[in-house]
C-alpha cells in the first residue's frame, strides 16, 4: 500500500519509504521552552545584576539601558538564531531530541526562515498565545511561527 494514501495517526507523518516523521507535540515543546528560560534566567540575571545592582532590577522594568537591551534581547536573539543555524535547536529542544527543519523537505531551514520563525513568535503570542497552543489542534504540530516560516518542529530520528 502508497504510503501517501496510508492512514497516519495524529503527530506521525510519512516522509519517504523509510522514514516516519514524528513532530513534536505541545507538552514537550512547553518542556523545552521551560528549560530555555531557565538556561536564559542562569545566563543573565548574573550579569545583570552586576551591571545595574539590585535596585535598578525591579519587576516591570523593560529596558533599563542599552546594557540591559544588549545582555536581553540583543545576545539571546543572536544565541538562538545561531543555535538553530548550527544545530536546529535550542538546549531545550536538544534535551527533548527535537530539531526545527524546514516544512516542505524536512532537511535544515535556511537562515531565513530560522530569522522569519524568530519574529513570528510575537504574531504567536499577541492574540493570547493562541499561536502557541494552536500546536495542540495542528496536525504537524506547527505554532502559528512555524506555519509562517514554513517550519516544523520534529524528533531526531532513532
Amino acid at each position: 500500500m502508497d504510503a501517501a494514501l496510508s492512514p497516519e495517526p495524529p503527530g506521525v507523518s510519512t516522509f519517504d519509504s523509510n522514514s516516519i516523521v514524528r513532530y513534536v507535540g505541545f507538552w514537550a515543546r512547553v518542556l523545552a521552552t521551560l528549560v530555555d528560560a531557565a538556561l536564559l534566567l542562569i545566563l543573565t540575571w548574573p550579569l545583570l545584576f552586576w551591571m545595574y545592582g539590585s535596585a535598578d532590577l525591579a519587576p516591570g522594568q523593560w529596558v533599563m539601558g542599552s546594557g540591559h537591551m544588549l545582555v536581553s534581547w540583543v545576545l539571546p536573539s543572536l544565541a538562538v538564531l545561531l543555535l538553530w543555524a548550527r544545530l536546529q535547536a535550542t538546549p531545550g529542544k536538544m534535551l527533548i531530541g527535537a530539531r526545527i527543519v524546514d516544512a516542505q523537505t524536512l532537511l535544515p531551514a535556511t537562515g531565513t526562515r530560522y530569522t522569519i520563525r524568530y519574529f513570528a513568535y510575537a504574531v504567536s503570542m499577541l492574540p493570547l498565545m493562541l499561536g502557541c497552543l494552536w500546536v495542540a489542534f495542528d496536525p504537524r504540530k506547527q505554532t502559528w511561527h512555524d506555519k509562517i516560516a514554513g517550519t516544523v518542529v520534529i524528533y531526531k530520528k532513532r
